[in-house]
């Protein structure tokens, strides 16, 4: 919940001539609902992909406060962010409900960044996660269209973090090895395609690090976004 459209336009033209020869990676910038529509016309042509952070699992009806996956189409972000740790800590979302969500992602055809993540008010402990991640699979099963037709449209989250500090875990090959290898539930097409996001504390001094582990795929990267030196650098890390 950072930056008014006027603040999130700056950003780009600070943060575009930082990537603009960048073709290594995909970059997605996911903005407050407000922003989406300004984010969207100043990466046009960018090859800097827009997403939001939520979305609801309707089209329309009677849910005051809501964002339905039509409207997010109207506007042009081609990713959505779905069960964030900050959702289900702060507003109660359950797998239930995700659940839901990610199925109208994929009917829509919108590019998904499932974060099958937990954030825990100590360092995560020793033996949940693999059981953890895989509850987590399991309730997308049937998203994954029977061996995974649909699979080059997911990506995975994988958060570990100490909340109090901010750390990186030092668990994290482990946890991201587990989730590759529960996705599994959703067939082996899908679990060697999916992308494993890592999310925690990523910065520009360890996303060289973190990017190096065999299982992490790539970053969902949070306050080091904000600044657009940062994001450049750990974009172009």
């Amino acid at each position: 919940m950072y930056k008014t459209p006027a603040q999130a336009q700056e950003f780009f033209k600070s943060f575009l001539p930082l990537v603009a020869n960048h073709e290594r990676d995909e970059i997605v910038v996911c903005p407050s609902f407000t922003s989406i529509s300004v984010v969207v016309a100043a990466a046009t042509g960018s090859g800097v992909a827009v997403g939001a952070q939520n979305m609801h699992f309707a089209d329309e009806g009677a849910y005051t406060g809501e964002i339905s996956p039509l409207m997010l189409k109207a506007i042009g972000p081609t990713h959505v962010i779905l069960g964030h740790s900050e959702r289900r800590q702060y507003f109660a979302e359950t797998d239930e409900l995700i659940n839901k969500k990610l199925k109208a992602a994929l009917s829509h055809q919108l590019i998904r960044s499932c974060a099958w993540e937990k954030s825990w008010p100590n360092a995560r402990p020793a033996k949940p996660t693999k059981c953890w991640c895989a509850r987590r699979a399991r309730s997308g099963r049937h998203h994954g269209r029977r061996g995974g037709a649909d699979h080059h449209r997911l990506r995975a989250g994988l958060g570990h973090r100490n909340r109090q500090n901010g750390h990186v875990a030092d668990r994290r090959r482990g946890a991201c090895g587990d989730s590759r290898e529960v996705a599994k539930v959703l067939g082996q097409p899908t679990a060697d395609a999916v992308r494993i996001l890592y999310g925690g504390s990523v910065k520009p001094d360890n996303a060289a690090s973190l990017m190096a582990e065999e299982e992490i795929d790539g970053a969902l990267v949070g306050g080091a976004s904000l600044d657009p030196q940062s994001f450049a650098k750990i974009v172009n890390y």
